[in-house]
C-alpha cells in the first residue's frame, strides 16, 4: 500500500477494530509427555495503561512503512520481541500521544522536527490480559524518512516493516516455540529476519483488517 492511499484512508480513525486472523491467536500446547496443557493465571489487578506509536512514512518507491522494534535480551518485558515504540505512561505525561512519543523518543531517538511527525490520533486501546496492559495506539505519519538507532538498553535493534505485510491476504506462518516457559502454537507474519506475534502482531492484524475493509468499500 502506498503511503498516501494509507493517509486517504486514514484520515478518519476508525472508533472500533474488527478482530485479527484467527491464525495470530497464541494456543497454549501441553509440554512433551503431558496430557493437558497449563493455562496460567493471568494478572488481575487493574489494567496499567500504555502508549505505542505507530509510525507511518514512505520508502524510495512511496510505500508506506512503519517503524518497529526489536526488544533487548536478558530481563527486559517481552525481550527478544518486536514491538511499536512504547511503554506505560508516567504521571508527568499529558495524553496517550506524549507518552507515545515520549517512548518513541527514549527508545528509538525520534526526532519529530526532524521527520515532520503528524499526529492523527488514536486507535482504540487494546487490552493485553497477559502483561496487564490496556495499550492505546497512536497513529502518525512522518513526512520525511525517520533518522533513528536503537537505546541499546530497552531495544537492540530499530526496523522498517512495509504495512503490505499486515493487510488481509498477508502470509502468516505457524510458529511452535517455548515462551516464558509455555509451549505455544501461534501466527506470525514475517519481516525479514524478524517475526512478529503476540499483541503487536494482533493490533496491526486489525488495523490490517480495517483498512482491507476501506479498500471493499471504495470499489
Amino acid at each position: 500500500m502506498q503511503l498516501d492511499e494509507a493517509r486517504r484512508r486514514l484520515a478518519v480513525l476508525p472508533t472500533a477494530l474488527p478482530p485479527p486472523p484467527r491464525e495470530l491467536q497464541p494456543v497454549i500446547l501441553p509440554a512433551p509427555g503431558e496430557g493437558a496443557a497449563h493455562v496460567p493465571r493471568w494478572p488481575t489487578d487493574p489494567l496499567r495503561d500504555a502508549a505505542v506509536l505507530i509510525l507511518l512514512h514512505a520508502d524510495a518507491q512511496g510505500a508506506a512503512q512503519l517503524v518497529l522494534t526489536e526488544r533487548a535480551a536478558g530481563r527486559h518485558r517481552h525481550a527478544g520481541q518486536v514491538s511499536l515504540p512504547g511503554g506505560k505512561l508516567d504521571d508527568a505525561d499529558e495524553s496517550v500521544v506524549a507518552a507515545a512519543l515520549r517512548e518513541a523518543r527514549e527508545e528509538v531517538h525520534l526526532d519529530p522536527e526532524q521527520a515532520a511527525v503528524e499526529i492523527i490520533g488514536a486507535l482504540p486501546a487494546v487490552d493485553v490480559l497477559v502483561s496487564g496492559f490496556r495499550v492505546h495506539p497512536v497513529v502518525a505519519f512522518a513526512a520525511r524518512s525517520p533518522v533513528l538507532r536503537a537505546d541499546g538498553y530497552e531495544v537492540a535493534a530499530v526496523f522498517d516493516a512495509p504495512l503490505a505485510a499486515f493487510l488481509p491476504g498477508a502470509p502468516i506462518e505457524i510458529v511452535i516455540a517455548v515462551r516464558d516457559d509455555l509451549r505455544l502454537r501461534y501466527g506470525a507474519y514475517r519481516v525479514g529476519n524478524h517475526l512478529v506475534w503476540g499483541a503487536t502482531a494482533g493490533l496491526l492484524g486489525r488495523l490490517g483488517a480495517w483498512l482491507g475493509a476501506q479498500d471493499a468499500v471504495s470499489r
